[in-house]
């Protein structure tokens, strides 16, 4: 799906330019991409905070300190909060330069990231093959409604982490020769994605019996997982390495998200369907800087939240109000534009979007505590339906505009 509209319409937002063009930028796609755009000033700092916060309990391997919770009253709040909202406003200062200057330190940390995810795959099966390889006792029986529950939360998990394959398409009118680069890069990262997410997990396995044991020991030491890995297989040295290295692994991916999404609002409001105030561009580096700034800003601010309250109300969020729109109107524009050019088609349509939609709903529907995340996502939708009625009043825009009066 990503490929097919990237291709089509290689222009900056992605999915705001995608349900613009399909829905009408002079009928509901003008609402629905407002929309779109004001739910990602929402899950897209959930987003990069949620990079921030993982990052921050890496840190906590070198400074035990940044678990403790520095105010009584407030026992859910630790240092580490603190250090993950200086993550997001270095990265955020890092990012207020020049494109060119960018590009450059992105191969520079996407070059770290390799090496982190060699480390953990080579330390994890080192670590299985001293520990008698990958047998497991055998599992507990449970009931159905507890099984079903704990894989749509596994689901919503993986969802999770395999964000970020498409955040090309946020730069489409920044890549060269789009109609072929987009959809290679989203199916190579698919593809490259895939079978790290699966080896670097097989490399884990041995090692989650042990983790079971801190089920009810502080997240950090959880999260701590592959450096304690790397630990026990090559000493204490290979902890500390592999600690620094997902940590510049978290940094390069808030790096990548913050930059993808800062072109969103911009390219909204460059198209007076936003705030104009972030329409502007930075007179010498030639960026969004405000856009930049905001969305900085405002994940500094949910750098105070924990990384399950993160994780949960951005998948949520970003399903009911980005994927489910696009993957129906995936299928409508194919029944309406059969004409349009498409450099790069959907193989086994229409399938793929209707097996992904089925897999939200499933996640949506089956999980614990379903409620309080639709309840966030509904405020979200209703009020920015709100704003863009306010506004399309005042601007005379769909359902408002003069012929249709």
């Amino acid at each position: 799906m990503w490929a097919e509209l990237g291709a089509a319409f290689p222009r900056a937002g992605g999915s705001y330019a995608f349900l613009r063009e399909i829905y009408g930028p002079n009928k509901a796609g003008n609402w629905l991409s407002f929309l779109y755009v004001w739910q990602l000033s929402f899950s897209a700092p959930l987003s990069i905070a949620s990079g921030c916060i993982g990052l921050s309990s890496f840190l906590a391997w070198f400074w035990r300190g940044l678990e403790r919770a520095p105010m009584a009253a407030v026992p859910s709040l630790h240092y580490g909060n603190f250090a993950a909202v200086a993550v997001c406003l270095l990265v955020t200062a890092l990012l207020y330069r020049n494109l060119s200057q960018v590009t450059r330190l992105a191969w520079v940390l996407f070059g770290g990231v390799l090496v982190a995810i060699g480390g953990v795959i080579v330390s994890g099966f080192a670590h299985a093959s001293a520990a008698g390889g990958w047998s497991f006792p055998p599992s507990p029986a449970l009931g159905l409604g507890l099984a079903v529950g704990g894989l749509a939360q596994a689901t919503l998990i993986a969802t999770y982490d395999y964000w970020g394959y498409y955040n090309i398409t946020f730069l489409g009118s920044e890549v060269k020769q789009p109609e072929k680069t987009i959809p290679r890069a989203i199916l190579l990262s698919i593809v490259f994605v895939t079978a790290f997410y699966v080896a670097m997990n097989l490399a884990a396995l041995p090692s989650v019996r042990e983790a079971a044991g801190h089920a009810v020991a502080q997240g950090t030491t959880r999260l701590q997982l592959v450096a304690q890995i790397a630990q026990s297989a090559f000493g204490a040295w290979a902890g500390r390495l592999m600690a620094a290295l997902i940590i510049w692994t978290a940094f390069a991916s808030v790096f990548s998200l913050l930059l993808g999404y800062s072109r969103v609002p911009y390219a909204a409001a460059r198209d007076g369907n936003y705030f104009r105030f972030l329409a502007a561009v930075h007179p010498r580096h030639g960026i969004p800087h405000r856009s930049l700034l905001a969305l900085g800003f405002v994940a500094a601010a949910f750098c105070f939240l924990s990384l399950t309250q993160v994780i949960t109300l951005l998948v949520i969020t970003r399903i009911l109000l980005q994927f489910f729109l696009q993957h129906i109107g995936v299928i409508l524009l194919r029944v309406r534009r059969p004409e349009l050019q498409r450099p790069f088609r959907m193989p086994l349509f229409p399938l793929p979007p209707l097996i992904a939609m089925a897999g939200f709903a499933f996640m949506l529907i089956n999980r614990t505590s379903a409620l309080k995340g639709l309840a966030v996502a509904i405020v979200i939708a209703l009020s920015g339906t709100l704003i863009y009625l306010w506004r399309a009043q005042r601007m005379r825009e769909w359902p408002f505009a003069r012929d249709q009066m």
